[in-house]
């Protein structure tokens, strides 16, 4: 496959899978799947454009907190909710303590469980308090935040798929794209992303790219759990450290020394 073609087709399933477009894809290699991921930042990046728009838009008429809700609300729905199923999904199955297929056929199951319903309510009120706060922030820096909180998240993604990492199922998403994406590819995002984080706290230039370090390393370490526990990732776990990573970016940059 050309490189040009390989490329519009990553950036095409990278905007399908982790969007609410509904773009056509081509045919779908691994080489593609994993130039797919490792373009999530920059997909999550352009999802933070219009929700730090919302934001102050919002804002400007209402209560930060109310504002912030209503941001929160945007960014499920430009992700069709998909990234909290796969949180609920997968903190449920860690929850039942099972291992291996017993606690995939949990993560198939269409309820959410109460470790699940928990998840998504603590995940929700974090991002709702912390863009409350951000709102009282010079709008450069309001922009800034929510695009490193929306990339980060999606850096989780090609955390998620480095090599090493390998799938708990033969079949969907997760085995698609388990172990698709290269060191280079990974640094590379990494850098990128915390470049960006420099400008969210602009009187701490060094908080930003260390929140979003950190919020990595624990998303490393539940993926050093999960893969003990299911045998691998699956699409619910890339949805999980979406929902983790950017929850923790928002809570860090929010934090004040």
């Amino acid at each position: 496959m050309p490189a040009e073609h390989r490329l519009g087709d990553a950036a095409r399933l990278a905007l399908t899978t982790l969007t609410i477009l509904p773009l056509r894809v081509g045919r779908v290699d691994r080489a593609t799947a994993g130039t797919a991921m490792t373009l999530a930042p920059v997909v999550g990046a352009l999802l933070g454009v219009p929700l730090a728009g919302v934001l102050l838009l919002v804002a400007a008429g209402t209560a930060p907190l109310v504002a912030a809700g209503v941001t929160v609300a945007v960014a499920a729905l430009l992700t069709r909710g998909l990234h909290l199923d796969g949180l609920a999904d997968t903190v449920d199955a860690l929850g039942s303590y099972r291992r291996g297929p017993a606690a995939l056929e949990i993560m198939k199951k269409p309820d959410v469980g109460p470790f699940g319903v928990a998840a998504l309510v603590l995940v929700l009120l974090v991002q709702a308090a912390a863009l409350a706060e951000l709102v009282g922030r010079p709008r450069p820096a309001v922009f800034a935040a929510v695009l490193t909180a929306t990339a980060a998240g999606r850096l989780g993604v090609t955390l998620a798929c480095r090599r090493g990492v390998p799938a708990a199922r033969p079949e969907g998403l997760g085995a698609l794209v388990a172990g698709s994406v290269g060191p280079v590819a990974l640094t590379t995002g990494t850098v990128a992303v915390a470049l960006l984080a420099v400008a969210a706290v602009p009187d701490r230039a060094w908080q930003g790219p260390l929140v979003v370090l950190a919020a990595l390393a624990v998303a490393a370490g539940l993926l050093r759990h999960v893969v003990r526990r299911f045998g691998g990732i699956t699409g619910d776990v890339l949805g999980a450290c979406v929902e983790l990573v950017t929850t923790l970016v928002y809570l860090g940059l929010v934090l004040s020394g």
